[in-house]
């Protein structure tokens, strides 16, 4: 299927519309226009994916338009409830796509689950019973699951760690399994626990915790793409968002909002598909750390011709398929919007989303300031809490935008007077 996610007044168009272009670009069958429409999921379903259910929660789904990644266009399924993040990725996207759009490589799919070993009298023994049987330890963990390995992944190799505590000294085994599609944790956890008989018989320890590392330093992306400097308001702006990364790379208080923008982009797609969030977030913000210090996940230069290149690497420990993604009809939806056929192509593209988040955010923040386009929004949003319908809603926001009084008092007044 051959498309361009440059849709010109995109924005204008009503939900309906958004829908039906996006239907017709990518050939939606009508059951998938139904699950955008919020109908994708039953009662019952729910009262399997949690506890205690109650009814659901719903965020607004948006598109991101203009990514090039790797050559390929892409349309990019994003939800999220923060103003602003949709319009900022698709607008730093059309920049990068003067240049080619977004190159990025992903490392391969591999995780790894960590085994805890508690009382261990001899750690050199130990470890030189695990070493001369790994073949067979492998073999243990990828008897747990023939799907897997027969796919070319399961369990690859074991490193073995010792880590001082405060409490004692313990022997900690990596088994580093390669993934494929999936996120991974629970075929990880499962291999972990069959592993756990043969660890104690040879280490004469007592293994405790059996469990997936989010901190996935195996399974990264790199993505870079040239930002032109015009697009971005001129050379003087280039300058100004190299002065806010290094900011950002030298303190931990900015840096800490600065790796939160990049995430905003990256949540936002990984909500529309079902991944673990949580698990991203945790190992993306570690990450940063690998240096020494909380560094910024994004790096950033100028070129000769004074364009801006941005660089993003950052772990990601997402799937395609399985877990929640097989019990909700709409993250396969967004997934059929996205067109990935493989997790190392979803990457890739999470990763663009990001950098282009961050780049989007830093030129805001030292060109016009970050409010102006949340405050844009949020005078909508607040003519919507007032009572505002139809064309008021807009005509409400521009007055209070024009006059530069955006609150809930002077929204009420505006309506009250348009009403009388």
């Amino acid at each position: 299927m051959s498309f361009s996610s440059r849709i010109p007044n995109f924005y204008n168009l009503t939900i309906e519309e958004r829908r039906n272009t996006i239907a017709k670009l990518l050939e939606l069958t009508e059951e998938e226009i139904t699950i955008l429409e919020g109908k994708a999921i039953s009662d019952e379903a729910l009262s399997f994916m949690i506890e205690n259910v109650v009814g659901r929660l719903s965020l607004p789904l948006g598109i991101a338009t203009n990514f090039i990644v790797n050559s390929k266009e892409y349309l990019v399924p994003m939800a999220i409830e923060e103003t602003s993040v949709v319009a900022a990725a698709s607008h730093a996207a059309k920049i990068a796509r003067k240049t080619g759009g977004f190159k990025a490589e992903y490392s391969g799919s591999f995780v790894a689950g960590q085994i805890q070993v508690l009382s261990v009298q001899n750690f050199e023994l130990a470890e030189k019973n695990i070493q001369s049987n790994i073949s067979n330890l492998l073999e243990i963990a990828n008897s747990t699951n023939k799907i897997l390995t027969n796919l070319g992944g399961g369990a690859k190799d074991i490193e073995i760690r010792r880590i001082k505590g405060q409490l004692e000294s313990y022997l900690v085994l990596h088994l580093i399994v390669d993934v494929k599609d999936a996120m991974g944790a629970n075929a990880v956890n499962t291999m972990l626990e069959a592993l756990r008989p043969e660890i104690e018989k040879l280490t004469g320890g007592t293994v405790l915790l059996r469990i997936i590392s989010n901190l996935a330093d195996k399974r990264y992306v790199k993505v870079e793409a040239v930002f032109d400097k015009k697009e971005l308001g001129g050379e003087n702006i280039v300058d100004k968002i190299l002065l806010a990364y290094d900011l950002a790379d030298h303190d931990p208080y900015r840096c800490a909002t600065h790796n939160k923008g990049i995430m905003n982009g990256i949540i936002a797609v990984l909500i529309a598909t079902g991944n673990d969030t949580r698990a991203v977030e945790a190992g993306a913000h570690v990450y940063a750390t690998k240096d020494g210090g909380y560094k910024s996940l994004t790096k950033f230069k100028k070129n000769e011709d004074g364009d801006l290149i941005g660089y993003l690497e950052i772990p990601l420990s997402i799937g395609i398929l399985g877990g929640a993604i097989n019990m909700n009809q709409s993250y396969k939806a967004a997934l059929k919007i996205l067109g990935v056929s493989n997790v190392d192509e979803f990457a890739c593209i999470v990763a663009a989303v990001g950098l282009a988040q961050n780049v989007a955010a830093l030129r805001a923040l030292v060109s016009e300031g970050i409010q102006k386009g949340h405050m844009t929004l949020h005078a909508r949003n607040i003519a919507i809490n007032v009572g505002a319908k139809g064309d008021k809603i807009e005509e409400i926001a521009q007055q209070m935008i024009e006059e530069e009084k955006i609150s809930f008092d002077r929204a009420k007044e505006i309506l009250d007077n348009l009403n009388t």
